[in-house]
């Protein structure tokens, strides 16, 4: 998703709460849907529709609707951790890096690929080192997948024995991770500011409107998961493991084509597309009207 343009008048402060308040009511909305994509692309079996229920709702397949509902929601509190986090980073981080690239790469840049089409690319590139550094939240990330897939993993411990216990365990797929989010980010940047620039005619991206901004991001956020689409299916296996057992990527995929084909780096895909566009027109639409908001107390 695209971050809220600098206008120059919000705070940073305002701009954390601003983002971090909206990555928790979108939390809130689609936390269930994300446990669906997970728990899709973490089966191993043939997806059919008399195993759809048990594949997503596990040993609550057969419960009344509220309570399958409700499982929907487990590692709810990591969730959280994690996207309050990422919001906050994707939403100060891009705008940081691309500042840099501005301030000390903007002339190659220029040079190579020309004025208008370089300062697309280096919103993209800004976006794909973003997404690099998006690693450091990685512990998080992997228990809010165990705790929806995986949660015999936990054996009743609690998060600080977890990391106590684990350490850098917890890191583990960091490079998976990476390599999904570097070409991702930079999809999602760089199909946003494409979007912008040639389909709605911005030449001030900081300058688009609210409409503006919702079909460019969701042309970034549509390619973006597209791309990373396979190595996040490789990424999710490793992490949904129990701590003990350690699969190396290289295993994951090999295993993956033979047993249930290439289609198989693309499970979950549906369901995340399926939200994009009401997603993000939620979390951008709350982000622009908390961040003004905040930014007139802080």
């Amino acid at each position: 998703m695209s971050p809220p343009p600098s206008s120059g008048k919000d705070s940073g402060a305002a701009r954390i709460l601003g983002s971090g308040t909206s990555g928790i009511a979108e939390l809130l909305i689609f936390h269930p849907v994300d446990t669906v994509a997970k728990r899709l692309m973490s089966n191993k079996s043939k997806v059919s529709f008399s195993t759809l229920s048990p594949i997503i709702f596990r040993e609550h397949a057969t419960a009344s609707f509220g309570k399958r509902f409700l499982s929907l929601f487990p590692g709810l509190g990591y969730a959280a951790g994690y996207k309050v986090a990422q919001r906050v980073y994707k939403f100060g981080g891009q705008p940081y890096f691309n500042d840099l690239i501005n301030k000390h790469y903007k002339t190659q840049f220029n040079n190579t690929f020309g004025e208008r089409k370089g300062k697309m690319v280096m919103q993209a590139a800004a976006g794909s080192l973003t997404g690099i550094g998006e690693v450091v939240l990685l512990p998080l990330d992997v228990l809010k997948i165990k705790r929806q897939v995986n949660p015999e993993a936990f054996r009743g411990r609690g998060v600080i024995r977890i990391f106590a216990e684990e350490g850098l365990t917890l890191y583990r797929g960091w490079g998976w991770t990476m390599a999904r989010n570097a070409p991702g980010s930079f999809a999602l940047f760089g199909a946003s500011a494409v979007t912008k620039e040639y389909v709605l005619g911005v030449q001030d991206y900081s300058k688009a409107t609210w409409g503006q901004n919702f079909v460019a991001s969701v042309s970034g956020a549509v390619a973006s998961i597209t791309v990373a689409a396979p190595l996040d299916v490789v990424k999710t296996r490793i992490q949904n493991a129990n701590f003990e057992r350690k699969v190396s990527g290289v295993t994951v995929i090999k295993e993956l084509v033979k047993n249930e084909g290439f289609g198989a780096f693309f499970k979950g895909l549906t369901p995340k597309i399926l939200v994009v566009g009401p997603k993000l027109v939620f979390s951008y639409t709350l982000a622009q009207s908390l961040i003004p908001l905040f930014a007139q107390y802080v």
